[in-house]
């Protein structure tokens, strides 16, 4: 596997050689230093370009940065909008185990939007064309101090959608209560937990994507209780998952909001965490809910 040294050297390399390419700059976690490095990062690599349609329409010359196992072209996929005059991408995963995400920009396009990311770092400007830029940080995705409107939206959806938990459960539709669990009460007990974080670092921490580094601030018990919140396939299993997730966000919700004096309506949770459990016992051919 090529190290990084030497992707360097080959991102320079071929940028020095091609006159349509002005300058070079990475971004992505490998210009974050509070990331572990290991070797499934990728490469997010951007070549700043004369104009964008040569590399587009010359499709051979992606070769010249491996041996491509399978790729995806972005901006390609017909149901999402591409800007192929500024912007245009190419995803591709290497026989030597190396990924790069690679995209050609426009240089008018780069000095505009260069520092929307404050995970970038500039690897090669050979005319000048983009501004200065801050060092790399990732302070752009440190968790953000909530205010109190937003506590208490997080809380009311948190316990508004477990309604909707209750009653999948109980239909034991599954399907459905694993995707109201995960992408809609989970996102909410994730809002939470990532305050808890940023309240206990001063917010001056990323709990990074899908806020996988959690663990970093989590007691332990705190972290295998969220790691409970999971749950497989069938309806005996959710419902453990999803009582535990109720706790973890009352237990969570309550901490933010005394931490940050913030008003915690503790009659709707009691009353949203009382019908989830009335609903729990209630029986198949129950001909009401009360």
């Amino acid at each position: 596997m090529r190290n990084e040294e030497t992707m360097h050297k080959l991102f320079l390399d071929i940028a020095n050689e091609d006159d349509r390419i002005l300058a070079v700059y990475m971004n992505g976690s490998r210009t974050n230093e509070n990331v572990p490095k290991d070797i499934f990062q990728d490469y997010d690599i951007v070549f700043v370009v004369k104009e964008t349609k040569s590399f587009i329409e010359e499709k051979d010359w992606i070769h010249k940065f491996g041996n491509i196992l399978y790729m995806q072209y972005p901006d390609e996929h017909p149901d999402f909008p591409s800007d192929r005059e500024n912007f245009y991408g190419w995803l591709m995963q290497f026989d030597d185990g190396n990924r790069i995400d690679l995209h050609v920009e426009s240089a008018a396009h780069a000095q505009k939007h260069i520092c929307d990311d404050s995970l970038c770092r500039i690897l090669l400007d050979k005319e000048n064309v983009l501004p200065e830029i801050p060092e790399s940080s990732d302070v752009d995705y440190h968790v953000k101090k909530p205010t109190e409107a937003q506590f208490r939206a997080s809380a009311n959806e948190f316990w508004w959608c477990s309604n909707n938990l209750a009653k999948g459960l109980w239909r034991e539709e599954i399907l459905y209560v694993q995707d109201m669990a995960n992408f809609v009460v989970r996102k909410e007990l994730e809002r939470m937990l990532s305050w808890k974080a940023g309240i206990m670092t001063n917010f001056t921490v990323s709990v990074g994507k899908s806020a996988k580094y959690l663990y970093k601030w989590l007691s332990k018990e705190e972290y295998q209780d969220y790691l409970n919140t999971y749950f497989g396939g069938t309806v005996e299993e959710a419902w453990k998952g999803v009582l535990c997730m109720c706790d973890l966000f009352d237990s969570t919700a309550r901490y933010v909001a005394e931490e940050l004096k913030y008003v915690y309506d503790f009659e709707e949770e009691k009353a949203a965490a009382a019908f989830l459990r009335h609903v729990k016992t209630l029986p198949k051919d129950a001909e009401g809910i009360y």
